[in-house]
């Protein structure tokens, strides 16, 4: 599968699924079911991904050059060998990092015009 390189630009906004991808691997790399759990965790449980929805936005973010798999493998003893491990490529840090600041400009928004509180 070859790599089409991505202008980060043209790729905004993210879909909910993948901004919370970019999100679980910002911190290292993962699998895909650590994956999985790390959405859950970080969306209080609103968020439960699917293997479906997981490998296929995946399989979307590689042909993208978001992320990449890794190389590196755990001890086969301590972990399985079907597992993949994921991680950021220099433009899927760039991209998380852009809709997360149009996300927090979105939320400033809603402060502003009271539709939260400031304690959100």
């Amino acid at each position: 599968m070859s790599v089409q390189p991505v202008h980060s630009e043209e790729i905004l906004p993210l879909t909910p699924a993948v901004f919370n991808i970019l999100l679980a691997l910002a911190d290292g790399e993962k699998h895909g079911y650590a994956i999985m759990l790390e959405v859950e965790t970080n969306t209080l449980g609103e968020v439960k991904m699917g293997p479906g929805t997981l490998y296929g936005a995946i399989k979307r973010m590689l042909a993208a050059g978001l992320i990449a798999e890794s190389d590196e493998r755990p001890d086969e003893s301590l972990d399985d060998q079907r597992r993949r491990y994921y991680h950021l490529t220099g433009a899927g840090a760039r991209v998380l990092r852009l809709e997360a600041a149009r996300l927090a400009r979105q939320v400033a928004v809603a402060r502003h015009k009271q539709v939260l509180d400031e304690a959100v």
